[in-house]
């Protein structure tokens, strides 16, 4: 069943720039073609991070912090009752149960995404990682776990959205980055990708996209026909 989010929210912009001005000079380029802003750990290492959420929250924005928060649960617990604080609307955790409980029994307002298998991993890098086990199987089993501990939702591939919905509660938020509009470039480093026709008809709720509106020849026009694409999706 299809959650009551208006289209242009379904649309996160991933503002990933080397500093705070030049974030404030993209969001004032894309005016009203976006309403919700991701500022991740790029961002979070330069000054002005906190006073730039407060500008975007001012604005009427909606805002994502992905810093994928993992500690012991109690700094954990203290980082996001801070977030919540603050007015954030989405923050991301990554670690096991316990973080995420801590991170659920602090939230608030906020709403506490479960990290599941980053979009730039493929078979051979969770070989790597040691994980012996099928990507979209921990998939569903980190997704299980994130709603067991209270969180809101997960962050997970478009790939493994149709098994997350079929398998997992549909009450769960699913949060699609790995979005490309257009054909993926070699030197990209998201490997398991997805069109945002494919993430929406898999039953995303939101997509996360950056470099495809940030390196178009008119970021808000780029924006506005994502929006577009969506609102076509649901009518």
């Amino acid at each position: 069943m299809s959650k009551d989010i208006a289209a242009e929210d379904r649309l996160i912009f991933a503002l990933d720039v080397p500093d705070a001005d030049a974030a404030r000079a993209l969001v004032d380029e894309l005016g009203d073609a976006v309403s919700f802003y991701k500022i991740g750990l790029e961002l979070a290492m330069r000054e002005g991070y906190f006073e730039l959420l407060d500008w975007l929250i001012a604005r009427g924005k909606k805002t994502f912090i992905d810093v994928k928060l993992f500690d012991v649960p109690a700094t954990v617990a203290a980082a996001v009752r801070n977030l919540s604080e603050r007015g954030a609307t989405f923050c991301t955790v990554h670690g096991n149960q316990s973080i995420m409980e801590a991170a659920a029994a602090e939230k608030g307002d906020l709403k506490v995404l479960g990290v599941t298998v980053l979009t730039s991993l493929d078979r051979g890098d969770l070989d790597d990682l040691g994980f012996d086990c099928d990507i979209s199987e921990l998939v569903l089993s980190r997704a299980r776990r994130a709603l067991a501990a209270g969180c809101d939702g997960v962050i997970s591939s478009g790939l493994e959205v149709p098994r997350l919905r079929a398998q997992v509660d549909d009450r769960l938020l699913v949060v699609c980055p790995g979005i490309r509009p257009v054909e993926n470039r070699p030197a990209d480093d998201q490997k398991r990708v997805v069109s945002v026709e494919q993430a929406f008809a898999n039953g995303a709720d939101h997509i996360v996209v950056g470099r495809p509106i940030r390196n178009a020849p008119s970021p808000r026009a780029a924006a506005e026909s994502i929006v577009e694409t969506i609102r076509q999706q649901f009518n």
